[in-house]
C-alpha cells in the first residue's frame, strides 16, 4: 500500500503539515563529507619510501600472471588441436569432449610452465634487489637471464645458455618498451 501524505478523506486542516526531511538542516558540502586521500597511506615511513611490491606480492603477481597467460594461450592452442582432431563420424557430445579435453590438456601444460617461469623470475628479481639494495634495469635483466638458464638447466649447458640469453633479451626488451611507453605515451 502506498503512503500518501494526506489521506483522500482527510480534513483540510491537515494541509499545514509537511513531511519530515532528515537532510533539510544538514548544510555540509558533499566535498567535505567524502574528503579521501589521493595517495596511499602507510603505517610506517619506511613503507612510503619503497615504491615497489614486496617479494611476496612480486612472487604472487608474476606466478599468477604467468599461469593465467599460459593457460589462456594453451587453451587456445588446445582448442585448435581439438577442432582439428574431430572426425566426421563423431557425435556432438564426442566433438565437444575432444575440444574440451584438448583445451584443458594444453592449457594446463602451458599454464604450469609459464607459472614456473614467473615463479623463478620473481624469486631471482627479489633476490637481486635484496643483494644489490637497489631496484633498476640490471636486476630485471639478470633475473631474466637466470630464469632462462635455470628453466633449461636440465637440458644441458648449451640449452641453458641459449635459454638464459633469450630470457635476458626478452626482459631487456620488455623493460625498454615499458620505459618508452612511460616516456612517449601520454596518460
Amino acid at each position: 500500500m502506498a503512503y500518501h501524505p494526506r489521506a483522500p478523506n482527510s480534513d483540510e486542516n491537515d494541509s499545514n503539515r509537511r513531511l519530515y526531511n532528515p537532510y533539510q538542516d544538514l548544510q555540509v558540502p558533499t566535498q567535505m563529507l567524502y574528503k579521501l586521500p589521493t595517495s596511499p597511506e602507510f603505517l610506517f615511513p619506511e613503507e612510503s619510501r619503497a615504491q615497489r611490491r614486496s617479494w611476496g606480492e612480486n612472487l604472487t603477481y608474476y606466478t599468477g600472471i604467468g599461469y593465467l597467460a599460459g593457460s589462456s594461450a594453451g587453451a587456445a592452442k588446445g582448442l585448435l588441436y581439438g577442432v582439428k582432431s574431430i572426425e566426421s563420424t563423431d557425435t556432438l557430445k564426442l566433438k565437444i569432449n575432444r575440444v574440451l579435453n584438448g583445451s584443458g590438456h594444453a592449457g594446463r601444460q602451458l599454464g604450469n610452465r609459464c607459472g614456473v617461469i614467473g615463479l623463478l623470475y620473481a624469486g631471482l628479481e627479489s633476490g637481486m634487489v635484496l643483494v644489490r639494495d637497489t631496484d633498476d634495469v640490471i636486476n630485471s635483466v639478470v633475473a631474466g637471464l637466470g630464469t632462462g638458464a635455470l628453466y633449461k638447466a636440465a637440458s644441458g649447458p648449451r640449452s641453458a645458455a641459449v635459454a638464459g640469453a633469450i630470457g635476458g633479451v626478452l626482459v631487456g626488451l620488455a623493460v625498454t618498451g615499458k620505459q618508452a611507453l612511460k616516456r612517449y605515451v601520454p596518460i
